[in-house]
This record gives structure tokens, C-alpha cells and sequence, in this order.
């Protein structure tokens, strides 16, 4: 009974692996890879989208994701970068999506102590995640080929990542940053601050979705003078507000030339 049981898991695990890269039209989804953390003194995982056709000479830029499970399963983002890549509406790009999730216990969900301005989080980042894709991928090491980018929590660990780690990361993708109360942090700690070399895109939806707090935020970052991309969304704290918005996202940061 017990080996049929593992069976099923395997093949249902399987199975999802399957249809996900099924989907790309000619990229490549990895399976969750491991990682040990001396920083945050845990595992993780994550998974790493490739394009076609990538050349080992050739560095290309980076977008780390966090929710990185969410972002594949409800937003279909790589699919999404294999159709825009192959359009040539966008250059290729390799994706980090990192799982918040304990690679031991999937049900125990870790994104409400790493997204909150954590630093050892930040930490981990820097010293421990970029190194390693940097030693697997052909990815470019300048900061101004790496993006960090997330929804809800997420969105507010990467107004974060760009106060801690404004030397690694040059663009940040903010999708309705929650709660209300960490947005009004986040506006006083930008308006407040320095200018920082960042690129932003920010977006939210009309409604039970911070609304008030993150256009003046949006505000905030406009009179700073910050290279901005801001999109509203009539939809809600849900991905029928974020995932019609992935497009935009990777436009902001990757839009080719032609």
C-alpha cells in the first residue's frame, strides 16, 4: 500500500512537471533545486527558467521571484516569457522563481517572516542565492541586469531588497504591496531617504487592495523623481489583477529595441 501511495505522488509530481514545460514553446522550467542556507540556518528551493537556445558565452539578465510556486502556477509567467522572447517583444532572460515554502514540510509557509523587511533574507540574496545562480546559469553578475520582483508581502520585500541591497539589485516589480500600514512605512522611508539607482514598476488594483496608501506611494516616488512604471488595476488583492499585468512587468525591464 505504502509503495503504491509513493507511486501515485511521483506520478502526480510528475505529471505537473510535464504539463508546466509542456506549455513553454521552447524553453525549460527546472525541477525545485535545493539550497542550504547558513545565513537564515534553513533549506529552500527554486526553480529556473531558461530560454532557448541560450549561449554559455552569452550573460543575460535576471529576475528573482519571490511566491515563485504562485507566480508559475497562477501566472503562467513562464510560459509567458517564452512567448514574449520568442516574439522578440522582450530579450532573453533567465527567471528565478524561489519558493517561500519548507522544502520538508510544503504546508509550513516561511513569506510572513522573510518578506518583512528581513535582512538575513536580504542576506541570503546577496552572499548565498545570486552566487549560485551566477556559478549554474550564464546570467550577468551587474546589478543593472537583475530584477527582484513579488505580489502582496512579496511586493513589499522588494521595496526592501531595493533599501538593503540597491548595489545588487536595479530594478524592483512591486504587484499591490500589502498591508496598509507597511505601505505608509514604505512612503516615509522613500520619501525620506536618498534617491536610490532603482527602476519601478508598482502596481495595484481599485479596490480592497491598499488603494489610498499605494498611490501615495506612487506619489512619493514620483516627486523623488524615481524611473516609474504605475499601473491600476480594476480588479482586487487577486491574480485577476496581477497576472494580466506580467506583460507590463516584463516590458519594463526587458523591452527589446526593436
Amino acid at each position: 500500500m505504502r509503495q503504491i501511495l509513493l507511486g501515485i505522488i511521483i506520478f502526480f509530481a510528475e505529471s505537473s512537471f510535464s504539463t508546466e514545460n509542456d506549455q513553454l514553446l521552447g524553453g525549460n522550467l527546472s525541477e525545485n533545486i535545493i539550497i542550504k542556507s547558513e545565513i537564515l540556518g534553513y533549506k529552500l528551493q527554486y526553480r529556473v527558467y531558461t530560454p532557448e537556445g541560450i549561449n554559455p558565452d552569452i550573460l543575460l539578465p535576471a529576475i528573482y521571484i519571490t511566491d515563485g510556486e504562485a507566480y508559475i502556477k497562477s501566472g503562467k509567467l513562464p510560459a509567458l516569457l517564452d512567448k514574449e522572447i520568442m516574439a522578440n517583444r522582450i530579450e532573453p532572460v533567465i527567471a528565478v522563481f524561489v519558493d517561500a515554502r519548507n522544502p520538508d514540510k510544503m504546508s509550513e509557509n516561511r513569506r510572513d517572516s522573510q518578506f518583512i523587511c528581513n535582512e538575513n533574507y536580504a542576506k541570503f540574496y546577496a552572499s548565498e542565492l545570486l552566487p549560485a545562480i551566477e556559478k549554474s546559469y550564464p546570467v550577468s553578475p551587474n546589478r543593472e541586469a537583475r530584477v527582484i520582483m513579488g505580489l502582496s508581502y512579496g511586493a513589499y520585500n522588494a521595496a526592501c531588497f531595493g533599501l538593503f541591497l540597491p548595489d545588487y539589485f536595479a530594478g524592483i516589480a512591486m504587484q499591490s504591496p500589502a498591508k496598509s500600514y507597511l505601505v505608509r512605512r514604505l512612503t516615509d522611508i522613500y520619501k525620506k531617504g536618498p534617491k536610490l539607482p532603482l527602476k519601478i514598476f508598482l502596481s495595484h488594483g481599485r479596490k480592497s487592495d491598499s488603494t489610498r496608501e499605494n498611490r501615495n506611494f506612487k506619489n512619493a516616488l514620483t516627486e523623488k523623481g524615481y524611473d516609474l512604471t504605475y499601473k491600476q488595476s480594476y480588479q482586487g488583492h487577486n491574480w485577476s489583477n496581477w497576472k494580466p499585468l506580467l506583460d507590463d512587468v516584463l516590458l519594463t525591464f526587458f523591452e527589446t529595441n526593436n
